[in-house]
């Protein structure tokens, strides 16, 4: 009881005084300003890596773009082709999509089904 009396009697006189509240916070802008610039490095180091990628990217996209066309002009040349162009483009998805019938959807004699709701 004496030990919690005394600590209480510590902080209070802690707290009114202007040396110990003036290191406190001295101490937590420190503690800010560190966290601050350890912050501003991860950001310079995640823009560096993000330039990085997007040439990368760039250059893949331009790799895949250059082998899709060379197999095309190999498909179109080729008398016997592995895989024919048609083929080729439906995979790629360039080949143009057959419209589906309209009848799937409508009644026989040309009236939308209506919907029965059950209660």
């Amino acid at each position: 009881m004496e030990l919690a009396t005394k600590a209480m009697e510590f902080a209070s006189k802690a707290a009114s005084n202007d040396t110990v509240v003036n290191v406190f916070l001295g101490s937590v802008f420190a503690g800010l300003t560190l966290r601050s610039f350890n912050q501003q490095t991860q950001i310079e180091t995640l823009e560096s890596r993000r330039d990085s990628l997007a040439k990368s990217n760039k250059s893949m996209r331009q790799t895949i773009w250059d082998w899709k066309q060379k197999l095309y002009a190999d498909a179109e040349t080729d008398k016997k082709p592995i895989v024919p162009l048609s083929k080729l483009k439906s995979i790629y998805g360039e080949a143009p999509i057959a419209p589906q019938s309209a009848g799937t959807t409508e009644k026989q004699d040309g009236k939308a089904s209506a919907t029965k709701i059950m209660i």
